[in-house]
């Protein structure tokens, strides 16, 4: 009898924590409507919620531990790269190399810099907590950033490098944080360790991740599964693996993943939109879960200790209206951008996963005053993604930024083959193209290409002659093309 009571107790305490879970994870995604209209984050929104109910209940402030944080964080933060990468693409990616490893880089190090000089000068840390203080704090997140532009995307040059910077900033910003809590908690600690820790750290990790990213390729495009809904499961399992070689090889696991992502991103592979989407789920909602985390285990009376919410308050103006700009402004000095994308950059240096991470990081390496690091990790975080968040959208439209509406097709009537269809081709006319204006008759498309269905407004229209083309149409082409960039210049020019 016993022992039927606690199995039911079992069931019960287990379906109250499915409750719990599932109820969640059902508001999260129900919030995505208010944040189209509020043009505020969902991540911000559960982060506040999380510290509400962190402040009401004191068994729910208790519920995760630090490293329960650092775990979630890390697995989520796996998710968010490969997506990521996988956004950006090769093609895209070497676009853009140049910008995108000076931010990601020399970027990471000299913003951590100018806010190490802030906190220690103005708040009077000693050195090491004050650049463990800037390197919680220099990584971006533009997943935060386009979650408040909702259903737009930045397009050209401006989008890549913002995307492209933060995969490279987080595992430099991870690598130095290790190097500097090692310094810390080192009676041997040297700089030297520092530098040998980072080096060590990206040269396995970016072996690593070309290694696992080659080794992916193949194997999606052309080992066969029994389901197609294990294809994804594949690419996720493989993310996991690439992560877990480099990080038990000593080496950064979360670069390993964005650049395995970045050399899956371009190719073309039987069900590749379905992978897509399933990754850009994964990592939308691992995004909300982190920031759900750092609100349940903030406590926030312990801000007022020290005027800690002053300290993380001013660290993040000096972050968003001096240090960020000063070095994003520099190191962009070479690239070919329009002044209003060259601020829109130097603007968008949103903050979101990583510095959790860090500030996790931080709490679970015993440093001498971790907790003030966390809190101020939080006051930042949230200054960021509230209120600075909120000024994107509109920052974006000012400054001429080019962004487009992403389109939802939630009805698929699509043809499935057996093959890749190499001779079929989809472009989408866009407000510069030659073809806006014009007749389909009117094209040079020559003899090998033709246009069989115009898709408008999510509607199909019979490809006639004389149909003028509009930007946004959908145009899907037939014909055998060695070189798809001349047809694509006549509908998709580059920015």
């Amino acid at each position: 009898m016993l022992a039927e009571i606690e199995v039911a107790q079992e069931i019960v305490e287990f379906g109250r924590l499915v409750l719990v879970t599932a109820g969640g994870v059902m508001i999260a995604i129900l919030s995505t409507k208010l944040t189209d209209r509020l043009r505020v984050p969902a991540p911000a929104l559960f982060l506040l919620a999380a510290v509400l109910a962190a402040e009401l209940s004191e068994p729910v402030r208790g519920f995760l531990s630090v490293r329960d944080v650092e775990r979630i964080a890390t697995v989520a933060l796996i998710l968010i790269l490969f997506d990521g990468g996988m956004h950006v693409g090769w093609g895209r990616f070497k676009a853009a190399g140049v910008p995108i490893g000076l931010l990601g880089i020399a970027g990471t190090f000299a913003t951590a810099g100018l806010l190490a000089v802030a906190a220690h000068y103005l708040f009077g840390f000693d050195w090491i907590i004050a650049w463990i203080i800037g390197a919680a704090l220099a990584p971006t997140d533009p997943a935060v950033m386009f979650s408040v532009l909702g259903n737009r995307e930045v397009r050209g040059r401006s989008g890549t490098i913002l995307q492209g910077e933060s995969g490279t900033n987080d595992p430099v910003a991870i690598a130095l944080m290790v190097g500097l809590i090692e310094f810390a908690t080192s009676d041997a600690g040297t700089v030297v360790m520092i530098v040998e820790e980072f080096l060590i750290e990206m040269a396995i990790g970016l072996a690593l991740g070309l290694v696992g990213g080659f080794a992916l390729r193949p194997l999606m495009q052309r080992v066969p599964l029994p389901n197609e809904g294990f294809y994804a499961l594949r690419t996720l399992a493989a993310a996991g693996l690439i992560y877990a070689a480099a990080a038990v090889a000593g080496g950064s696991g979360f670069l390993a993943v964005f650049i395995a992502g970045v050399l899956v991103g371009d190719i073309t592979a039987p069900y590749k939109v379905r992978i897509a989407r399933f990754h850009d789920s994964l990592a939308g909602l691992s995004e909300i879960v982190v920031f759900v985390t750092l609100g349940l285990t903030i406590d926030l009376s312990m801000l007022g200790i020290d005027g800690l919410w002053v300290q993380g308050l001013v660290l993040a103006l000096i972050l968003a209206i001096a240090a960020r700009p000063l070095v994003a402004g520099l190191l962009l000095l070479p690239a070919r951008l329009r002044p209003g994308e060259r601020l829109f950059i130097m603007w968008s240096g949103l903050k979101g996963a990583v510095p959790i991470v860090l500030g996790a990081f931080v709490l679970l390496g015993d440093v001498p005053g971790g907790e003030a690091v966390y809190g101020i990790v939080f006051v930042v975080v949230a200054f960021s993604v509230i209120f600075q968040g909120i000024s994107v959208p509109s920052a974006a439209r000012r400054l001429g930024v080019p962004m487009e509406e992403i389109a939802h097709h939630p009805w698929d009537a699509g043809l499935r083959f057996q093959h890749a269809p190499r001779s079929i081709h989809r472009f989408e006319v866009s407000e510069r193209s030659p073809a806006t204006g014009r007749t389909i008759r009117s094209l040079p498309l020559g003899d090998e290409l033709w246009i069989s269905l115009l898709i408008r407004d999510g509607r199909p229209v019979q490809a006639q002659g004389d149909e003028v083309l509009r930007p946004g149409d959908e145009v899907v082409a037939l014909g055998d093309l060695d070189d798809v960039s001349v047809a694509r210049a006549l509908f998709e020019p580059p920015d």
